[in-house]
């Protein structure tokens, strides 16, 4: 029974996709965070039979929605070129690194700045009829987690797609065989 050796070219690989997924994870991070301080309230008037949403107000259920998709968009583009500056480790094995730690960000991305918007608008814990409360913003779809995962994967296999090398400009390509010139072969004079 013989054991296979690990190969040494996916080690790197591997490794730099590790670490792809975690700085990934750290940037949507630090993206939520943006989007925890963006994102506005919405604001209702509390009425005797619940609340009652202000004139405008509804709208920033959409705008908590759009900032979520343009911290993705941005990141995802971002971390898509950066792991693709990595020349010594492009490949499927990077690419999966990639598309794992967007979609690991999306989620530390909602949950941080879910965290700090929750941090930012009190509880309406206690209130009273005719005041007007600030609610914490959601997410209201999860739909809106897809744009960095999507957009990470379409840029980085844009630049593939795009790369004249076979190897994504890996390896050092082989210098073409010249061989060198026979004197003998030279045109007969006229």
């Amino acid at each position: 029974m013989t054991t296979a050796a690990p190969s040494r070219t996916t080690r790197p690989e591997v490794r730099a996709a590790a670490r792809i997924v975690v700085a990934v994870t750290a940037v949507s991070a630090l993206g939520g965070v943006v989007w925890g301080l963006l994102v506005p309230a919405e604001r209702f008037l509390v009425t005797s039979r619940g609340a009652a949403s202000l004139t405008g107000e509804s709208m920033h259920r959409f705008d908590a929605v759009a900032l979520m998709l343009c911290v993705g968009l941005v990141i995802g583009v971002l971390s898509a070129v950066a792991a693709w500056m990595w020349r010594s480790v492009r490949g499927p094995v990077v690419f999966g690194g990639l598309l794992i730690g967007s979609v690991v960000g999306a989620a530390t991305t909602a949950l941080v700045g879910l965290g700090i918007a929750n941090l930012r608008f009190p509880a309406l814990d206690t209130v009273e009829v005719g005041q007007i409360v600030s609610a914490t913003p959601g997410i209201d779809t999860p739909l809106a987690l897809i744009m960095q995962p999507l957009v990470a994967a379409m840029a980085y296999l844009a630049m593939a797609s795009l790369n004249p090398s076979d190897d994504l400009g890996v390896g050092q390509a082989a210098a073409p065989v010249v061989e060198p010139a026979d004197p003998h072969d030279r045109p007969l004079p006229r």
